[in-house]
């Protein structure tokens, strides 16, 4: 190499050192595994869906009930998951992605309990601080430890003691452990559907013993990574830290089962909004009226008022959609009455399904869900009614009164209606948002720091080599310092 050559290549690593020392905000992105594959995946266990979302609101539900320390409750059952890096040296964990919950935790070394094998064919690990040179202990003097474990939840936690968690779920599960700081590898992206890696250090929980259904070989991640409101929420440590604003969205591919999954400010496509109820646990908002088939649903004023904790939630953690049974009777008949020959069946003794032959969505109805701020979102029959055999199909609405241990008339809105749709979370100004999009194609970030515009793309990579089980991917970006990736 000449002198000219070598001086070029010098100052090119100057420049990548410091563009990559520079601390601005930014954007962020993880990869995102599909459990049940998308809408096309005919093999989908019926009764392994309503499983999954029974376990869910026992949980989700007992956390708005009776607010378990206001950090959150995690769930067992989220139906994506990631793989995340922990550690020094690096050690690849899966956790499942969920909305409803703040913290992330990880099963731990030794953990009592804790599940040593998953029916997702995946290998499940535990974390070993021991083993990281980089991880330590957080104790109750720290500011975290305030965040994550609040109203008093551990009223012996004191200057220099471990800082320690108990969350005890609705359907009696229980998981313990203690706070974590370590290392953390991020995909950072670089540019146009390029990422390299970046170091953030992160609080987390360490199980350290679990009960009931969170110890079970069902559905057994590593953990949970919550994207839930709280300050303990990994989306609010690395807000704190100046990295990334508190804005992240999904868009989730109803027909592959991947997708995207973005922390930072879209750019790409204009996503209109509605104001979060202030003030909850979960993804709240104000649903006004119902329309099916270009009519209005009439249904008492009430229904959906959120200071009789009627409100609406919306959560992708959850697989169908639960209404009021007043709510549900009227859509149900209004969507049979566009083909008053059929008649409904049931399947595994929970679930209305018919025969059909044609094209669903000819033969259907459009049911558009109207909220405050004149946000419209349009659930398509091709959405609501999902195929298990040929020409058979099951009703993903689901009466909430029938689902809920205690009766109560919610309405929680899943992944049926949330697929092939942007969803934005706006943590920022207390706003959620959704337009209708191609979630195989790419969506547009802004980098904070420089101003550019980076593409996000979609993917759908299956895991772990498993021939049993394909799981599909959604990449999670976090678009940070834009930083020059020099090959030699």
């Amino acid at each position: 190499m000449d002198s000219g050559n070598r001086c070029l290549v010098w100052f090119l690593l100057l420049l990548f050192v410091v563009q990559f020392m520079s601390v601005v905000k930014g954007n962020v992105v993880f990869q995102v595994h599909h459990k049940y594959g998308g809408r096309g995946n005919k093999n989908w266990a019926l009764g392994v869906m309503k499983e999954h979302d029974s376990r869910r609101h026992g949980r989700m539900l007992a956390a708005v009930d009776f607010q378990l320390g206001g950090d959150g409750s995690p769930t067992n059952a989220a139906l994506y998951y990631t793989r995340i890096t922990i550690g020094t040296p690096p050690v690849d964990y899966h956790v499942q992605v969920d909305t409803g919950s703040d913290i992330l935790w990880v099963n731990c070394q030794n953990c009592e309990r804790c599940p040593t094998k998953s029916d997702l064919n995946i290998h499940l690990r535990q974390y070993d601080l021991t083993a990281s040179s980089t991880g330590k202990l957080i104790t109750c003097n720290e500011d975290f430890c305030d965040a994550a474990v609040d109203y008093g939840q551990n009223s012996n936690c004191k200057a220099g003691k471990n800082c320690e968690y108990s969350i005890t779920y609705g359907d009696g599960s229980i998981t313990e452990g203690y706070f974590i700081r370590d290392n953390f590898r991020l995909d950072q992206v670089t540019g146009n559907l390029q990422t390299s890696t970046m170091n953030g250090s992160i609080g987390f929980g360490c199980s350290a013993k679990q009960s009931g259904e969170l110890g079970s070989s069902s559905e057994a991640v590593d953990g949970i990574i919550g994207f839930g409101q709280s300050n303990a929420s990994i989306l609010s440590q690395l807000a704190l830290s100046g990295k990334v604003k508190k804005i992240f969205s999904h868009c989730l591919d109803g027909n592959n089962g991947g997708g995207i999954f973005a922390i930072g400010d879209v750019v790409e496509p204009k996503v209109n909004r509605t104001p979060l109820v202030p003030n909850q646990q979960h993804y709240n908002v104000n649903l006004k009226a119902i329309e099916v088939d270009g009519q209005f649903l009439n249904l008492p004023t009430d229904i959906f008022d959120t200071r009789s904790s009627r409100g609406t939630i919306i959560d992708s953690g959850t697989t169908l959609a639960y209404l009021p049974s007043v709510v549900y009777q009227q859509l149900f008949d209004k969507m049979m009455a566009k083909q008053p020959n059929s008649e409904t069946h049931t399947v595994e003794n929970q679930f209305k399904c018919l025969y059909y032959k044609g094209n669903i969505d000819d033969g259907f109805p459009v049911v558009n869900f109207h909220f405050e701020n004149s946000l419209v979102l349009p659930v398509a029959p091709h959405d609501y009614l999902f195929p298990i055999n040929n020409n058979e199909y099951c009703i993903g609405w689901q009466n909430s009164a029938l689902q809920t241990r205690d009766g109560r008339q919610i309405t929680l809105l899943g992944d049926i209606v949330l697929t092939d749709k942007l969803v934005l979370y706006d943590l920022e100004n207390q706003t959620i948002g959704w337009t209708q999009y191609n979630c195989s194609s790419g969506i547009k970030v802004r980098d904070e720091a420089s101003g550019n515009v980076y593409t996000v793309g979609a993917h759908d990579i299956s895991a772990s080599a498993s021939s049993l089980l394909k799981v599909n991917v959604i990449t999670i970006v976090f678009f940070m310092v834009a930083v020059v990736k020099l090959i030699g």
